[in-house]
């Protein structure tokens, strides 16, 4: 089974999501058996590639004043906590967020799957709990790398513009689903799940989604009643 995530790295329901995402599969009989795909998102696209002002700043302008935007962050660091991240979102920076995903698309064409979800937690980690700048180069070379990936390949990738594209696509193919926020989850291209959903709903989803790519057959009449031939043989 296959689980497609859309998110963003500066994304705090995104983080919460992942979580939630995680301890539903930590109760899944057939977790070995389901491979998450992180795909990319940015949700403000015009954010400058270098940060010039924390984000409790940039979205006060937005949103009614520093202090209003205070109140939003205190609830979103409560029900962080709840899932056991301790974010710090009045010290994060507003930073765009491309060079990121493009590493991302290196570490998933490097080492699959597995080292690209390694990479993402690295850089949510970095910026919600560590409050660190994921838009700063030296930066983002430093979790890659200590992600596993090659310094001189991390460098030049940053010092271009290698999978652009493929972020791109991957927007569209977020939008071509219906999706207008993240985190956005798609299981099996069947099911999609927006927003960071309770612990339970994921479960539901995994466990439907299970049973509908794995039937099972529905035995008719009694086999105790029925002649058959069974691993011992015959009985004549």
């Amino acid at each position: 089974m296959r689980i497609d995530v859309w998110s963003d790295v500066v994304c705090p329901w995104c983080y919460i999501g992942k979580r939630r995402l995680e301890k539903a599969l930590a109760e899944f009989p057939q977790a070995d058996q389901v491979e998450v795909v992180w795909h990319s998102y940015q949700l403000d696209p015009g954010a400058p590639a270098t940060a010039t002002e924390r984000t409790i700043d940039a979205l006060g302008r937005r949103y009614g004043g520093p202090a209003a935007v205070a109140q939003m962050f205190d609830r979103v660091e409560a029900t962080a906590a709840e899932e056991g991240l301790l974010f710090r979102l009045r010290e994060t920076f507003h930073v765009g967020t491309l060079d990121a995903h493009r590493l991302l698309h290196l570490a998933a064409e490097v080492g699959g799957h597995e080292l690209q979800a390694q990479l993402k937690e690295a850089l949510l980690d970095a910026y919600f709990v560590q409050a660190r700048n994921v838009g700063d180069p030296a930066v983002l070379s430093e979790l890659a790398q200590a992600a596993g990936l090659d310094a001189a390949r991390v460098a030049e990738v940053l010092a271009g513009t290698e999978f652009t594209n493929e972020v791109h696509a991957d927007i569209a193919q977020a939008q071509a689903f219906g999706a207008t926020g993240v985190p956005f989850f798609v299981i099996d291209q069947k099911y999609g799940i927006s927003g960071a959903q309770p612990v339970e709903l994921f479960a539901q989803a995994l466990r439907q989604a299970w049973s509908e790519s794995h039937p099972q057959l529905t035995t008719l009449g009694s086999s105790e009643a029925a002649e058959a031939c069974g691993p011992d043989g015959c009985a004549i």
